[in-house]
């Protein structure tokens, strides 16, 4: 379970600083520069449990589209109650209060397709052979 923590925790990392770098493009910025946070490893690290429950989702037979809506729901509780407990200590390292789609600054909901492939992506990395 370690190694798949970890495994969760960098490929989670990594992908941020890609999406951070292409947003940074996306508003004009060609430094192409990313930025995470060192909360987010363990974040991100908490995904390892998507190798349990797919297996328990298979069993029952649940197809990709299935699957993948129950793991945005997963991020999205998730994120929302890490984010709620590190914004408690001034230490949450986003704020989504800008967007459109927001909940309490904490989650958005536009971004329900990106966790949707996130979640996949997370499931297809744990059970590989």
């Amino acid at each position: 379970m370690k190694k798949n923590f970890v495994k969760c925790g960098i490929t989670g990392c990594c992908m941020e600083l890609v999406w951070t770098t292409f947003c940074g493009v996306k508003n004009k910025n060609y430094k192409l520069i990313g930025q995470t946070s060192m909360w987010m490893f363990p974040i991100y690290g908490m995904a390892s449990v998507i190798k349990p429950v797919s297996g328990k989702l298979k069993k029952h037979n649940k197809d990709a589209l299935e699957r993948g809506i129950i793991y945005t729901i997963g991020i999205y509780a998730a994120e929302y109650t890490t984010g709620f407990l590190l914004k408690r200590k001034d230490r949450c390292p986003w704020d989504y209060s800008e967007s459109k789609y927001n909940i309490n600054g904490l989650i958005r909901l536009d971004y329900a397709p990106l966790w949707f492939v996130v979640g996949l992506m997370y499931e297809k990395l744990l059970n590989r052979k």
